[in-house]
């Protein structure tokens, strides 16, 4: 009679130790804690204000939950004005302007990153330079220039002005391209590539987060704009959402679950546009942080 041998079948473990919990990076964890929650405190309040009637929103003490939801606001809110034709002038400016500092920005950039001449180190600073200058110093020439052109009441003032490049948006490619090896710049020459070869097919690729960082900063900053369409635009046939947000505020009354509404509304694009692309986001703007220029 044979035996039965019990054999295990499981591996021995190996006892690994256990990570060391550092205080520093619990005190960090909970300063981000707090510091999401303070700032997502008043998108929640949006939120829910966007479903109340609009004397619930003044009640005090404050009441974050309502009585009832409202989502005939949401309806009202897309009626009240012609959101979709300013949804649609809005995407029309946010990504002409995006496409504008995209390639402008690159051009400027490379030239910056890649080349030597004389003077460039001054150039440069005197490019960043223009950065200190406040945009209400700016208004009143530029809105003169643009009246002799006669641009106004036109898309033309908020659009043109990116295809001649931001100095924030040089300065971010500018540390990018200064991270990629000299090595393919000088193996492309001896292959036969001129300068807008090497452009178009070494370095755009391999700059592709900070493009899109510079995309999604420029689209969103287009896409905000109250001030500059404000200035420009008269037919209300080509205001943007943040003009048309503007007309729930009357003279005499505001409803502001209505304008919150909107508000909600205006603001799913940009989140679902970060979302999508907050990989190359978040890796543009960490690898230009690490270049030394």
């Amino acid at each position: 009679m044979s035996q039965a041998l019990s054999v295990s079948t499981h591996p021995p473990q190996i006892g690994s130790p256990r990570p060391k919990v550092r205080p520093g990076r619990v005190v960090s964890y909970v300063a981000l804690i707090v510091l999401s929650i303070a700032f997502l405190i008043p998108f929640a309040w949006l939120v829910l204000s966007s479903f109340k009637e609009s004397d619930e929103i003044f009640l005090f003490p404050p009441k974050w939950i309502p009585t009832k939801f409202y989502w005939s606001n949401y309806i009202q809110a897309t009626t009240v004005i012609p959101f979709l034709r300013y949804t649609l002038n809005t995407l029309l400016v946010a990504g002409l302007v995006a496409l504008g500092n995209v390639l402008s920005s690159a051009f400027i950039a490379y030239g910056f990153a890649r080349f030597r001449f004389p003077g460039k180190n001054i150039l440069f600073i005197i490019m960043l330079a223009t950065t200190m200058i406040p945009y209400q110093v700016l208004m009143v020439p530029q809105y003169i220039l643009f009246r002799d052109l006669g641009w106004l009441n036109s898309y033309l003032p908020l659009i043109v002005p990116a295809f001649f490049g931001s100095a924030f948006y040089i300065f971010l490619l500018r540390q990018f391209m200064m991270g990629i090896p000299y090595d393919l710049d000088e193996a492309a020459l001896i292959d036969g590539a001129n300068a807008f070869q090497r452009f178009r097919y070494i370095v755009l690729p391999l700059t592709r987060p900070a493009l899109t960082a510079v995309a999604i900063l420029s689209f969103q900053g287009a896409w905000n704009d109250f001030l500059a369409p404000l200035i420009y635009l008269d037919d209300h046939n080509l205001f943007t959402l943040q003009l048309g947000l503007n007309l729930f505020k009357g003279s005499f009354r505001t409803d502001w679950n209505l304008l919150m509404a909107a508000s909600v509304l205006t603001m799913l694009p940009m989140l679902l546009l970060f979302f999508l692309a907050q990989r190359y986001f978040i890796e543009g703007i960490t690898f230009t942080g690490s270049k030394e220029g």
